[in-house]
């Protein structure tokens, strides 16, 4: 299964995604849809940073140092790099 199959599978537990997306337009969607959640539902935001495992402070300290994007691009950011070092995990002890 490539990185990318993978990283959607794992999205797909948050949010509906389409299954045949460019990694490039999976971040747009996942910006778009973090924008609505910073306005519109914030809880549901929490909680979706919690069970995706996402460092809180980490992501406290991006949004307060990070000039030049978006909070919903702060976020994206850090959600798909959480996902992605999950998948690098899975590979490295799947092999063992």
């Amino acid at each position: 299964m490539s990185d990318t199959t993978q990283l959607l599978k794992l999205v797909s537990k948050h949010f509906e995604v389409p299954e045949n997306i460019s990694e490039s337009h999976l971040r747009e969607v996942l910006i778009k849809t973090f924008e609505y959640l910073v306005d519109d539902d914030f809880p549901k935001l929490l909680q979706v940073l919690y069970r995706a495992d996402v460092d809180q402070y980490k992501l406290k300290d991006l949004l307060e140092n990070t000039e030049g994007k978006s909070t919903a691009e702060i976020i994206a950011d850090a959600y798909l790099e959480r996902q992605k070092a999950k998948i690098e995990t899975w590979k490295k002890y799947s092999k063992s």
